[in-house]
């Protein structure tokens, strides 16, 4: 490489003093290994997918970041608006996320739960370790997809972090990560192959008027009751109905959101009142059912393991998107946020 070429600037160049939060963001989608990276002045983001069937985008904003800096290659790109209306391109390429997921904890940095070292550590589907325990967390099987997944607001113990640069020079160039282990330790950098992004025809996205039911709980009501379901379950039935007139209480009314999971010893179904210290919102204008095989949507217990709150919303078409907001890091003077989206098409002949 000449000199010229490694002084010209990069697309990206983002560090952050403490990459925990960072690398928990990825592992939430880390289902499969090919991940889409979209990078715009606003955002760094991840997407992958499977079989056409389910989906999965981790929004990391930019002030996650200690720093920040994009500067698109060319005019020629993906271009869209930001919200003030000023066109920017999107610079779009490949990756393998268990790779950089791997290079992350390279120093072994990037514990599930950095105060649980000790802990006995499980096997994943991917076939990482995790640390078992949590306030939460049950001792599941090896096979339990949300098995020893700490909360995100177990990432931020005082203490020295492990920081991280990352950098992207263009297409046809690696990924580059610098790795610093604490204050004055050890570095290490290095280069993920990236590959020229390949467009699918899948379309995953709900219309604002389309969705059928659209509902906000808290994550927590969600996800311990998917915890409680045999790993042998197949299928998990997600049933709303609407209020009853004038929102009344009535006897024996259907509850608002009803979850049915059938396995091989037989059918669980969960039950959520129409009450807001449950279900903070709910709209259902009239009775819905939908059925997911319960192994996709198992692929979302992992983030929604680590995030506050879930939005639910499905459209006319079975279209199932859960959206998961994340804790906020503490950090001075900004505001830093980020989610995880998640989609999954229903079974056509449940």
């Amino acid at each position: 490489m000449s000199q010229e070429e490694e002084e010209q600037p990069r697309v990206l160049a983002a560090s952050v003093a403490d990459f925990r939060y960072f690398a928990a963001l990825l592992k939430g989608v880390s289902f499969t290994n090919r991940a889409r990276v979209s990078i715009d002045p606003a955002a760094f983001i991840v997407t992958v997918e499977e079989a056409r069937s389910i989906q999965a985008t981790a929004y990391i904003f930019r002030d996650i970041f200690d720093e920040y800096v994009y500067r698109p290659e060319s005019r020629h790109g993906s271009q869209d608006l930001d919200r003030s209306g000023e066109d920017y391109v999107t610079t779009v390429f490949e990756i393998p996320l268990h790779t950089l997921i791997e290079c992350l904890n390279i120093f072994g940095s990037t514990p599930l739960n950095p105060g649980s070292a000790t802990k006995k550590k499980q096997k994943h589907e991917d076939g990482g370790d995790s640390d078992g325990g949590g306030p939460r967390n049950r001792d599941k099987g090896p096979g339990d997809p949300g098995a020893g997944i700490a909360r995100l607001d177990q990432w931020f113990a005082p203490g020295k972090g492990t920081g991280m640069r990352l950098s992207y020079a263009g297409a046809g160039h690696p990924l580059t990560l610098f790795i610093v282990d604490e204050s004055g330790g050890p570095t290490a950098t290095c280069e993920i192959t990236t590959w020229e992004h390949e467009p699918t025809d899948s379309e995953f996205s709900i219309d604002g008027d389309g969705a059928v039911l659209k509902i906000i709980l808290k994550s927590s009501w969600l996800r311990d009751a998917l915890a409680e379901l045999d790993q042998n379950t197949t299928t998990l039935t997600i049933i709303g109905n609407p209020p009853p007139p004038g929102n009344r209480i009535v006897r024996n009314a259907p509850p608002r959101l009803r979850l049915r999971a059938v396995g091989q010893f037989g059918t669980t179904e969960m039950d959520y009142p129409n009450d807001r210290e449950v279900l903070e919102t709910c709209e259902c204008p009239e009775a819905v059912s939908f059925t997911y095989r319960y192994s996709h949507v198992a692929k979302a217990l992992r983030a929604m393991q680590s995030s506050m709150k879930t939005s639910l919303r499905i459209d006319q078409t079975g279209m199932l998107s859960l959206q998961f907001m994340m804790p906020t890091p503490r950090r001075r003077n900004k505001q830093a946020q980020a989610f995880i989206e998640f989609w999954c098409l229903a079974m056509d002949d449940p």
